[in-house]
């Protein structure tokens, strides 16, 4: 059987092995593709969120959408994290507060850039609350 799958399928048209170029935009494109998994899955963790804000707690609720969506373990919890930095900064605008009120960021640490992932490039996300 695997003599007659190598007849149909020979190695010369069909190699294993890609390129190293070839590999790396593959990679490239994947990781591309699964950041637009993971956007996709925020924005609608948040909708669920905002849609269920009288009956269930934040929290709760992103628990609610993760297994009702049956999303795995790894991107579950990068699912929720994001969820939730990006709900922080709308309960808890620290970095706002701060420099508004005259009160300077560190300047040995580097500026945190959490959800430019999640808002995607130039986008900004305006969230209804209930």
């Amino acid at each position: 059987m695997l003599a007659f799958l190598r007849r149909i399928f020979p190695e010369r048209i069909f190699k294993r092995k890609l390129e190293p170029a070839a590999e790396r935009r593959l990679r490239l494109a994947q990781a591309r593709a699964e950041e637009a998994i993971i956007r996709a899955h925020v924005d609608n963790a948040l909708m669920f969120v905002d849609t269920l804000a009288e009956d269930l707690s934040f929290d709760r609720a992103i628990e609610t959408y993760i297994r009702e969506m049956a999303i795995p373990e790894p991107l579950a919890s990068t699912v929720a994290t994001r969820t939730l930095v990006v709900l922080g900064q709308d309960l808890v605008p620290y970095r706002r507060r701060a420099v508004e009120g005259g009160e300077e960021p560190a300047q040995d640490q580097p500026k945190l850039r959490l959800n430019d992932a999640s808002q995607g490039r130039g986008q900004q996300r305006t969230i209804k609350r209930a």
